[in-house]
């Protein structure tokens, strides 16, 4: 009974250790960087590292652009705001005449656009418009 318990304890650690080589084997290729999953991993890990270089690149660029366009919609509103007051100032001159050549009396005499009502504006500034529609 001892001989048979014996040999099938034997037999047992030969499985085992036959076992064990493959997967020692398997595992090896498994990790080999060239071939297997370790190299997957590897390439993997190097292009999260460059997605994540390009994210932080793309932050910046939108962070620089963002201030960028805040200064130019600034710089926009204050000229609106100029033209809307050399518009205005338009209105206020005198109509006196000067000196001028016949051609250019001509030209005023017989505009080749017709003139819109002076009751409406020529521009308006969605502004203003806002301010009105809310009163």
């Amino acid at each position: 009974m001892e001989l048979i318990a014996d040999a099938l304890l034997g037999a047992g650690a030969l499985g085992a250790a036959i076992y064990c080589i493959v997967l020692s084997r398997r595992l090896k290729r498994f990790n080999n960087l060239q071939n297997g999953m370790g190299g997957a991993v590897a390439v993997l890990s190097a292009q999260v590292n460059d997605m994540t270089k390009a994210l932080e690149d793309a932050r910046n660029a939108a962070g620089t652009s963002a201030e960028q366009l805040t200064d130019l919609t600034k710089r926009a509103e204050a000229a609106s705001r100029n033209l809307e007051l050399m518009m205005a100032s338009l209105h206020d001159l005198p109509e006196e005449p000067t000196q001028q050549s016949s051609v250019q009396r001509e030209a005023i005499a017989e505009p080749a656009i017709s003139t819109p009502n002076s009751d409406v504006p020529m521009f308006l500034s969605h502004r203003h418009s806002h301010l009105e529609a809310a009163e």
